[in-house]
């Protein structure tokens, strides 16, 4: 199975939290490392150098979304934030760019982790049934 993580993070949030934020949830969840087909996060974290470490070493494709699209997905959110709409105009980064990341490379998506929290970052995985998975 291909997952689609979704990161959202605080300003400044190491590469290292981030990884270890997905080094545990694959773990919990029974999943390999090389299941990551990509990573994604709204578009207003385009300048973290976190992530864009996170994705180098992972060696896969970091796509970055725009609130608007991100909207799309919050009917299919298992949580919604007023803190995180305040900050971003969306109510749930990492479950929505785990979603669009998805539906972008493999079409019809769901959340198969929800959002986790560790330190200043959260992450959701999605998966695309039928398509890798």
């Amino acid at each position: 199975m291909q997952v689609y993580v979704g990161l959202g993070c605080r300003r400044g949030c190491p590469a290292d939290t981030l990884g270890s934020l997905l080094d545990q949830t694959l773990k919990a969840h029974g999943l390999p490392l090389d299941a990551v087909a990509g990573l994604a996060s709204i578009d207003l974290k385009q300048d973290e150098p976190g992530l864009e470490q996170l994705a180098r070493h992972l060696k896969v494709p970091l796509l970055f979304f725009s609130a608007a699209h991100l909207a799309a997905f919050e009917q299919r959110l298992s949580h919604r934030s007023a803190v995180a709409y305040q900050h971003s105009g969306c109510y749930g980064v990492a479950e929505s760019a785990a979603l669009a990341l998805a539906e972008h490379f493999a079409g019809t998506a769901q959340l198969c982790v929800t959002r986790t929290l560790l330190a200043d970052a959260s992450l959701a995985l999605a998966s695309a049934p039928g398509v890798g998975g």
